[in-house]
């Protein structure tokens, strides 16, 4: 595997890593994130780092695309983070969190074990 893409997968790694980290001191719960602005803000900045590392890797090599689950979306996402920032859901934002990080946070994984 090519080096760089190999750090972006890091990127991408690290980036869930520190969003899981928000919440080893307090339950995940939705109306508590709800309110927390500088918990939200932090976990829409790390998901648009996600975003950006994955359209990097398939910009460089579009086999990707098959190894990491819903790359578009992820794309998607970073572009409606930064770019449609005043149409953001909490809601959105919070089930990605609880039903696809982990999961891409297992995928990434297994593709920086196995090189």
């Amino acid at each position: 595997m090519d080096n760089i893409i190999l750090k972006w997968l890091y990127d991408i790694k690290l980036a869930v890593e520190e969003t899981d980290g928000y919440f080893e001191k307090r339950e995940k719960d939705f109306f508590q994130y709800r309110k927390d602005l500088m918990l939200k803000r932090a976990i829409e900045r790390n998901l648009e780092i996600i975003g950006e590392a994955r359209n990097r890797i398939l910009k460089k090599d579009n086999s990707f695309e098959n190894k990491i689950s819903n790359s578009k979306s992820i794309i998607g996402l970073r572009n409606q983070v930064i770019h449609a920032y005043d149409n953001i859901s909490d809601e959105n934002i919070w089930s990605i969190l609880i039903n696809h990080l982990p999961k891409l946070k297992s995928e990434i994984s297994k593709l920086i074990d196995d090189n």
